[in-house]
């Protein structure tokens, strides 16, 4: 009993906190104020949190009746003076709210928090999306890539912040301390983005590996026993083999694609003779699709798919016999890359092509692809056994993708793609009806 009363009174004081600070017209209390919202927030429980951010829900909305009337106005007169009323009533409370928690002592990692706790409720209580989507607002622009320093982290980089790259790489885990260090070697490069509020802090992080030719197979990069290049020399191409973000309280506010254009234009300057820039990438839900039935739908509207394209789906599913054997099923029996008949390698190719050519740009495209071919990269190569780890086969048989950068048409890729246009290789093209 005394246990909810204590609770009760901690989410109470912690409402009566917000009160205050969004009443507060001056700034001489203003961070002492923001420190106490912080400072109970942190003392409510996770089944609190419910409540905390539908109260700001239902307590900080916009006025209608002053939004009507100022859109009215605006509507009938299109002035500067209308104009700037209307942003003003408009613009949620909250909006201000978390503007001033920012004064508080690690005030952004307290919103930062905020909104990680935010989207871990938010499938149970949709009606928040309001609530996140003002802090996703001034969270985006608080961590715009103009106020992020771009630091390489080397074996000399802090502890802390190495321990950090080993807990959040989520494409090829680090296995202790060993690997992170071939990961680090002169061969190597890994970049991060740091916001000056939070310095010990990678938001999110890039791995390349400084190659002789593209690689198609990700074994060798992430192998700790690997041997080092350490001729610059030899140095031709940037291979950009994973990317993490760090926080998940920052899902949506986009920072990846600024951090690899970046890294490239640093390396080019660096090393005058690296001319490639490429990602060896995953194809993370690929045989989800395949397995599905390779669906075209909306993503891939039938105008755009021709008779032999659609041929040659159709075939290649008959070549696969999913329908008699599942994917699950044959991984279990055994089914590798190496034993794979003609048939079976040169369907998973082609399924693989039409995926990622001409399916990308829809609503449930390849995220991966979305991001690099969004980014202003050109679908390269298609990799047949590119990784043969356990989830490398179940994701996508093993298949692998290399995404070009090339810097100099990084613009118009990205604008095609805006459009709907998803630029690839003549190789790509030959594999989508072999």
């Amino acid at each position: 009993m005394l246990e909810k009363l204590a609770k009760a009174r901690n989410l109470s004081k912690a409402n009566n906190a917000i009160k205050r600070l969004i009443s507060e017209r001056g700034e001489s209390n203003a961070v002492s104020m923001a420190d106490d919202v912080v400072n109970n927030y942190r003392k409510l429980t996770k089944d609190q949190h419910i409540a905390f951010f539908t109260y700001l829900f239902e307590k900080l909305n916009p006025q209608v009746d002053a939004v009507l009337k100022a859109a009215q106005n605006y509507a009938a007169e299109s002035t500067a003076r209308n104009y700037i009323q209307l942003q003003k009533v408009s613009e949620s409370p909250r909006q201000e709210l978390f503007r001033r928690l920012n004064r508080a002592g690690h005030g952004t990692a307290a919103v930062v928090q905020m909104r990680r706790d935010l989207l871990q409720i938010l499938d149970k209580k949709p009606e928040l999306a309001a609530v996140d989507f003002d802090m996703r607002h001034l969270l985006s622009s608080w961590f715009n890539p103009g106020f992020l320093k771009m630091h390489r982290v080397d074996w000399k980089s802090p502890a802390e912040v190495l321990e950090k790259l080993i807990q959040h790489e989520a494409v090829h885990a680090i296995d202790g301390w060993d690997d992170l260090r071939r990961r680090l070697q002169p061969d190597r490069r890994c970049f991060a983005f740091f916001h000056p509020q939070l310095p010990s802090e990678p938001l999110i992080f890039v791995e390349v590996a400084l190659l002789p030719e593209i690689p198609t197979v990700i074994t060798p990069l992430v192998d700790k026993k690997a041997e080092t290049v350490d001729q610059p020399s030899q140095y031709k191409v940037a291979v950009f083999y994973s990317i993490s973000n760090c926080e998940p309280g920052l899902r949506g506010v986009s920072m990846g694609n600024f951090l690899i254009k970046r890294v490239a234009e640093q390396l080019h300057a660096e090393f005058p003779g690296l001319k490639t820039f490429v990602t060896l990438s995953p194809i993370p839900g690929f045989m989800d699709w395949v397995s599905a039935g390779a669906n075209l739908g909306e993503d891939i509207p039938a105008e755009r798919l021709k008779p032999n394209l659609r041929s040659a789906r159709d075939q290649a599913l008959a070549n696969l016999k999913l329908d008699v054997q599942s994917w699950t099923e044959k991984l279990s029996a055994g089914w590798h890359p190496d034993l794979a008949s003609p048939k079976e390698q040169e369907s998973l190719l082609c399924l693989a092509s039409i995926y990622l050519g001409l399916g990308s740009t829809g609503r449930n495209g390849n995220p991966v692809a979305k991001f690099h071919l969004g980014n202003g990269a050109k679908l390269h190569l298609v990799n047949w056994a590119g990784d043969l780890s356990r989830k490398g086969l179940r994701q996508s048989a093993g298949l692998m993708v290399n995404y070009l950068y090339d810097l100099g048409n990084v613009e118009e890729n990205h604008e095609k793609f805006a459009n709907g246009e998803i630029v690839y290789s003549r190789s790509v093209g030959r594999l989508m009806a072999p």
